[in-house]
Parts: C-alpha cells; structure tokens; sequence
C-alpha cells in the first residue's frame, strides 16, 4: 500500500520555480554566457520555465537545450530492460558558456553524474551549476546543487514525485511512501 503527501501545491511550486530563475540570474553578471539544459523528462519543462521567467526580467534571450542522459546510465544494465533512447537537443556552442543543468528531483546524483558525461560529448562549457526543484538527499556521488527548489529529507522507503502541468496534466510535489 502506497500512502501519499502532497507537500507542494500549484502555488507554492510556481513560487519556487521564480526563486530559482531569481536566484540564477543573481549568480552572474554576464547573462550572454548562461545556458540551460534540461535533463529529459522534467527538467526539460522546468528548464523552458525558469527561461520564460529570466527572459522576461532581464530583456535577454537565454538558449535552452534538452539531454537524454539513458545511454550514460550506470543501472540500466541491472534491470533488464532495454534503454528508449531519446535525442538530445543541444544547438548552441558550449565552449565558455556558464551552464546551468536542471532537473526535477536530486536524489543519489547518478543522475547529474551521467547528465554532464553526455555534456562534454557537447563540448567543454565554462561551467556547469545544477539547478533543482527537489533535493531529497542520500548521494552516492559527490554532487551538490547550486540552486535548489526546496530541501525534502526523506527516509529510503519514501520518494518524491513532482507532476508538471506539461507531462501530468497538474504541477504538484508529492510524497510516496512504500
């Protein structure tokens, strides 16, 4: 039996996407160098939001990418399953770009890990910040972000879901205990 929280609502998640955006462009002074590149499913939208907000503070045009990070997956291989490989969609320049990657939930940071091998297939930007909406805790690598959401501890047995009104029809955090 699964038992759900919803921790954030439309409102608060909206919230917290202007933060982001905010604080990103609070982080440099130099708004041509930045890019973002979402890491396919959620990052992608997330990454077209904080965009849309940036652009529209700053009078700016910021280029966006999106990476599918399934072929630089170290645990595919362990769940018997065959990779959908999806492209991914880079059609700028990443030498000396400032690149914020972003994606939904940070979680053990495989994730990230694989999402910056399939970056410099790309190119050697400057630098890569990552941009979270959720930081849930447990790493196994050493990875950290630079800008984040919102802080979920959570205990192994619980997940964090975030729905997006782009792919789940809905923007809401929600929290699953198994």
């Amino acid at each position: 039996m699964k038992n759900k929280l919803v921790l954030i609502n439309e409102q608060k998640m909206s919230k917290m996407v202007l933060r982001l955006a905010h604080e990103i462009l609070e982080s440099t002074s130099n708004y041509e160098n930045i890019v973002l590149i979402g890491i396919k499913t959620r990052g992608e939208p997330l990454s077209n939001r904080i965009k849309a907000i940036m652009e529209s503070v700053k009078n700016i045009q910021i280029p966006v990418g999106t990476i599918d990070i399934t072929f630089h997956r170290d645990d595919f291989s362990n769940k018997f399953i065959t990779p959908k490989l999806g492209p991914s969609k880079i059609s700028f320049d990443l030498a000396d770009k400032e690149v914020i990657l972003v994606d939904d939930v940070l979680y053990t940071g495989r994730t990230i890990r694989a999402a910056m091998d399939e970056i410099f297939s790309f190119g050697r930007p400057k630098s890569i910040k990552l941009a979270v909406l959720v930081d849930r805790g447990h790493r196994e690598l050493p990875i950290r972000p630079d800008f984040i959401g919102k802080n979920f501890p959570t205990k192994l047995e619980e997940h964090i879901v975030v729905n997006l009104s782009e792919i789940d029809g809905k923007d809401e955090i929600i929290k699953v205990v198994k």
